[in-house]
């Protein structure tokens, strides 16, 4: 018979210290694609909840600490809140041997062996049970659409494409993100497709279940949407057409319209804020490129030129009102089926605070993000195809023109501060996560320290 935790089924526990197994999982975090410290030691793991979704399988949500500063009063230390379902038992299958964290030697789970259940196909359906059936589980709340029915015995396969969170498809059907690193909040991944299906936008597929903690805080940790099986992401597609030397002006044209409508039905939806150009804004742009250029000395020589680009924000024609915005929006984040797009993940940029990103913004900020990733795409296969890339700009800002009514070329101030900011953001998330890529964003902003550029 195989051990298991020593937990009640839907028992959940606030533990100050992990014992062993923080020993386990402080060598495993740091090596995931996800974990978003790669650039700081980790100097202790709390553990917030830790609840059995089933026998075997434990939902866990722990503090990781890289300040390395004591705290007084026993009060979390500064750092991340990371979500983990581990798989627990005496004997490992070797089919999982990718998904082996470690065996604890101590405690109450000593002789198990801990492996990231996401990872096991039992688990994996066994977790989209818990979803068919809403309800609390100790801390964990299961909530659906009860319109959408969600069919059993559907086959997991955990995505393999490197991001901040996990997904898995269940029979090419629906899709299920984990969010990995939770912070207090709705989640706007949930928030904004919510929004969007009361308002009838069909660029993006409705949630149909999800699930959130109410311990320690209320939190978002996982979406299911429908699975589009069809559909190709616009990064595969941009670098398909680079590839055969193939014309991609079409569909950049017919993504910007899709992405005026997304936020035109998102300022419909969602309240929206005031102008969004003052100086508060270049202030953040500034203090984001100074402690980028902290952290990444070669960023530092083009500090100066950099600045002018957000001091124009004070004295640029207004641009439009700030609204509900994706966030994070480049060719990834975008699926064509068929002759349609479609916008998915609107978590936003998940190392800015949930506040910030549940915020209106201005709309310019998403197109600068679109407008970078045709640079991204461009700088893929050698010789760079600037002209290509160019060509991609000006037809998506047609399209998005055409639909929304304002032409984000005429803004050209706007669009140079907030192709900067992102530009800065790419650094730092380059340095910390591929440094090969590091060139990509530098050319860059090299053209953007350029007044004008």
């Amino acid at each position: 018979m195989t051990r298991t935790a020593p937990l009640r089924p839907g028992a959940a526990s606030g533990v100050r210290s992990a014992g062993p197994l923080a020993a386990l999982l402080c060598e495993w975090l740091p090596r995931q694609r996800w974990f978003a410290g790669k650039d700081r030691p980790l100097t202790d793991l709390r553990m917030l909840s830790m609840t059995e979704l089933y026998p075997g399988c434990l939902h866990l949500l722990v503090h990781a600490d890289q300040s390395g500063v004591p705290t007084p009063g026993g009060t979390p230390p500064a750092g991340d809140c990371y979500q983990l379902l581990l798989g627990v038992q005496e004997h490992l299958s070797p089919r999982l041997g990718r998904a082996l964290i470690g065996r604890v030697e101590e405690g109450p789970l000593a002789g198990l062996t801990v492996h990231d259940a996401l990872q096991d196909p039992r688990s994996a359906q066994l977790l989209l049970e818990r979803m068919r059936h809403p309800g609390a589980l100790g801390p964990l709340c299961f909530e659906s659409d009860p319109s959408v029915p969600l069919p059993p015995g559907l086959a997991p396969r955990l995505l393999e494409a490197e991001q901040s969170n996990t997904s898995l498809v269940y029979g090419d059907a629906f899709i299920l993100k984990i969010f990995r690193r939770v912070q207090a909040g709705v989640n706007p991944d949930l928030e904004v497709p919510v929004a969007l299906a009361g308002q009838g936008c069909g660029r993006v597929p409705a949630p149909v279940a999800w699930f959130r903690t109410t311990h320690p805080q209320e939190a978002t940790l996982g979406v299911l949407q429908p699975f589009l099986p069809d559909a190709s992401d616009g990064w595969t597609l941009a670098l398909r057409a680079l590839a055969r030397g193939e014309d991609f002006t079409a569909e950049a044209e017919e993504l910007g319209r899709a992405t005026a409508d997304v936020h035109l039905a998102l300022a419909a939806a969602l309240p929206s804020g005031p102008d969004a150009e003052d100086g508060r804004t270049a202030a953040a742009m500034t203090e984001r490129l100074e402690a980028a250029a902290h952290h990444v000395p070669a960023l530092r020589p083009f500090v100066p030129g950099l600045i002018t680009a957000f001091g124009a924000l004070a004295v640029c024609d207004a641009g439009p009102p700030a609204q509900r915005i994706h966030g994070d929006l480049h060719l990834g984040q975008v699926l064509r089926a068929g002759r349609d797009w479609f916008v998915i993940d609107f978590e936003g940029e998940p190392s800015r605070p949930l506040a910030e990103r549940r915020s209106a913004h201005s709309p310019v900020r998403d197109i600068a993000g679109m407008l970078r990733s045709f640079d991204y795409a461009a700088r893929q296969r050698r010789p760079w195809r600037p002209e290509w890339a160019r060509r991609c700009r000006e037809a998506y800002c047609a399209g998005y023109a055409a639909r929304a009514g304002w032409d984000p070329r005429k803004k050209h101030a706007l669009l140079r501060a907030y192709e900067t900011d992102r530009a800065v953001y790419e650094v730092l998330y380059e340095a910390r996560n591929r440094p090969d890529w590091l060139p990509v964003p530098m050319a860059a902003i090299e053209r953007l320290a350029v007044r004008g550029g």
